[in-house]
């Protein structure tokens, strides 16, 4: 289990923090946490891909996107995004535009719950990640086109939150809802 001991911030969904919970905790009992999402873009527009490591305590061996994580007690949203995007695909020097925040809840396959304040962040970046292989299996470079298409033929290859976000960007209106942080649906 990577990380599962790993503290979290809890949140009102306001996003105004309300205490800590090992993360573990949190998603077993389903208590509203503050996230991370990233998306990287290379030059001609496709997306960074991941395929989460088989030891991964929950979504283990699904695709999603580049990045996510959890911004630990009195770290900022963007340091977290920073972090994880170093220590899950080796990504280091990438300038991160923040691209809003949305509350969603989803059972995740088990008996684990992610309901969380997901902070998206997204970014430019053309090379070559160098993923920890106890963070990612693969990586791979898609056209939004290509995921939207793989979402819909294999939506069980991916995890719950990927359509999720993609939602919040506006990108395939089937993805899925999502409510932005002052509770109005994202369109």
């Amino acid at each position: 289990m990577i990380g599962s001991d790993e503290l979290v911030v809890l949140v009102d969904p306001r996003d105004t923090p309300i205490g800590v919970a090992p993360k573990l905790a949190a998603h077993r009992d389903g208590l509203l946490h503050r996230a991370v999402s990233v998306l990287l873009f290379d030059d001609a527009g496709r997306v960074l891909l991941q395929r989460r490591a088989a030891g991964k305590y929950h979504s283990a061996s699904l695709w999603s996107n580049t990045c996510c994580g959890h911004p630990r007690p009195n770290e900022s949203s963007r340091g977290a995004a920073r972090r994880r995007l170093r220590e899950e695909m080796g990504v280091v020097g990438c300038r991160l535009e923040a691209a809003g925040c949305f509350v969603y809840r989803a059972e995740v396959p088990g008996v684990l719950v992610e309901f969380e304040v997901d902070h998206v962040y997204l970014g430019q970046w053309s090379g070559t990640p160098r993923p920890d292989p106890q963070e990612v299996a693969a990586w791979r470079w898609c056209t939004l086109d290509e995921l939207v298409h793989d979402l819909a033929i294999a939506p069980g290859s991916h995890t719950v939150w990927l359509p999720k976000l993609l939602a919040h960007l506006g990108v395939g209106r089937w993805c899925g809802s999502a409510t932005d942080v002052s509770g109005r649906a994202v369109p």
